[in-house]
């Protein structure tokens, strides 16, 4: 009978864990339907800024000094790390922290390494190991563009101070609910895409205003928005990994329970067996 009683206790704690999981579940369905539909209405704009950035920083002659895009000997490399807060997502965080510490070994022998993270789980994971200069694991708390400038805008500057050879994002991309791909981005230098198409050339822009105002005040846009577009995909991909790794917890809690529940009532059965033997051998005990 003490036997029947842990196995009661087993099920009962296996069926409040499964009213937990199937409520984060719910929980995390519903935020992603709302990350999910901001990152794909930002994408498109996005990606066709930077073709358009690249292509322009590609076209600009040597007259007009593009220090976005100017590429220098890399000795120090600043990795901005985006994962999240909280766990329970699979391998979401680890995945990320896994590219970093690749990142990390691939450059650090000949370079000296930076990293600036955005969310615990990342700095937990990494301030041991390099120069963790900053934390913004509070941009999740209200995620906007402009907390999001807030942080890049000094990352830029650094970077044109010279304090910095290359910057580079290493997040998670959404691709769908159950699929997110760990993506390590150049932000700065600017990458100039030149057109492969063939027979194509650059594009000769006409530039209203002049070329060189027109880098000071698009490009920084531009690095902006593939920034914040980092940061929006990250979080979309957190909830997608949250939501079915909490699924497959629900599905795996609720088979725990059958299993717990056939064998509470063989154990019962079993019980129930060996009393009724017993009252018998007992009756017939007593009739000799």
């Amino acid at each position: 009978m003490a036997n029947l009683k842990e196995i009661r206790n087993r099920i009962a704690s296996v069926s409040s864990t499964m009213q937990i999981t199937s409520a984060m579940k719910m929980v995390s369905a519903a935020k992603l339907k709302k990350a999910q539909d901001a990152i794909l209405a930002m994408r498109p704009y996005s990606e066709k800024l930077s073709e358009l950035l690249g292509r322009l920083s590609a076209s600009l002659g040597e007259d007009v000094d593009n220090y976005y895009a100017e590429k220098r000997p890399v000795n120090r490399v600043l990795l901005v790390v985006v994962s999240s807060n909280r766990g329970l997502c699979g391998a979401f965080n680890s995945n990320v922290i896994k590219a970093a510490r690749i990142a990390i070994a691939a450059s650090k022998p000949s370079s000296e390494i930076a990293v600036i993270s955005i969310g615990r789980k990342a700095k937990d994971a990494l301030k041991n190991n390099v120069a963790l200069v900053a934390d913004h694991s509070h941009l999740f708390d209200d995620l906007n563009y402009e907390n999001a400038t807030a942080i890049v805008e000094p990352i830029i500057d650094s970077f044109m101070a010279k304090e910095y050879d290359e910057v580079r994002l290493i997040y998670n991309s959404f691709k769908n609910a159950a699929t997110q791909v760990v993506k390590d981005e150049m932000l700065l230098p600017l990458v100039q895409e030149i057109s492969a198409q063939k027979g194509s050339a650059l594009e000769d822009y006409i530039y209203e205003p002049e070329a060189e105002e027109m880098v000071n005040q698009l490009i920084p846009k531009a690095l902006k928005v593939q920034f914040f577009k980092a940061i929006r995909d990250s979080f979309a991909s957190e909830h997608g990994a949250r939501m079915t790794a909490m699924h497959k917890a629900t599905d795996n809690a609720k088979e725990l329970r059958d299993q717990l529940k056939l064998t509470y009532n063989k154990a019962r059965q079993a019980a129930i067996t060996n009393e009724i033997l017993e009252i018998v051998g007992g009756a017939e005990a007593l009739n000799d």
